[in-house]
C-alpha cells in the first residue's frame, strides 16, 4: 500500500500495477487496465453488481445464517452479472455489424452513382469489380 503525502491511501492488485504508478504511467492510457476498459467503454461502469466487489475494511462477527444468506448472494449475484455481461457484449458485437453494413450500403450507392466520382482510375476499378461479380453470378446460376 502507498500513501501520498495528502493521505491519499493506494493499494495495488499486483507488483505491475505498482511499477507502472512508479513510473508515473497513466492508467487510462494502459490498454489492460480497468480504468482503461472502463473509460474506453469496453466495460460495464454503471452496474449494482459491481457494488459488491467493493472492499470494506469493517470487520464482522461470524453469523452462520448470514454467511449462509451471503454464499446464495454472492451466487446470484454471479449469475446476474454474468448475464449482464453476455447482455453487454451481445450488443457491443452487434454494433460493429451496424459498420459493416454501413460500409456496404456505401459501397452500392458507389457503384450505382460511378459517374458522379471524379477519378477514372476508381470508376475503372468498381465496373471491373462489377463485372468479375456479373461473371460470378453467371456461373452460379449455370450450375443450378
Amino acid at each position: 500500500m502507498f500513501v501520498r503525502n495528502d493521505s491519499k491511501c493506494f493499494r495495488f492488485c499486483r507488483s505491475k500495477c505498482h511499477k507502472n504508478f512508479k513510473m508515473k504511467r497513466n492508467p487510462r492510457k494502459v490498454k489492460w487496465t480497468k480504468a482503461f476498459r472502463r473509460a474506453a467503454g469496453k466495460d460495464m461502469t454503471i452496474d449494482t453488481t459491481l457494488e459488491f466487489e467493493k472492499r470494506r475494511n469493517i470487520p464482522v462477527r461470524y453469523d452462520r445464517s448470514l454467511m449462509a444468506t451471503t454464499l446464495k448472494a454472492m451466487k446470484r449475484v454471479a449469475e446476474i452479472k454474468a448475464k449482464r455481461d453476455r447482455v453487454y457484449y451481445k450488443k457491443r458485437i452487434s454494433a460493429g455489424g451496424k459498420k459493416d453494413h454501413e460500409k456496404t450500403r456505401n459501397l452500392v450507392d458507389v457503384q450505382r452513382n460511378i459517374e458522379l466520382v471524379g477519378s477514372k482510375d476508381l470508376q475503372r476499378r468498381v465496373l471491373e469489380s462489377q463485372v468479375v461479380e456479373q461473371q460470378g453470378d453467371r456461373m452460379d446460376t449455370e450450375k443450378n
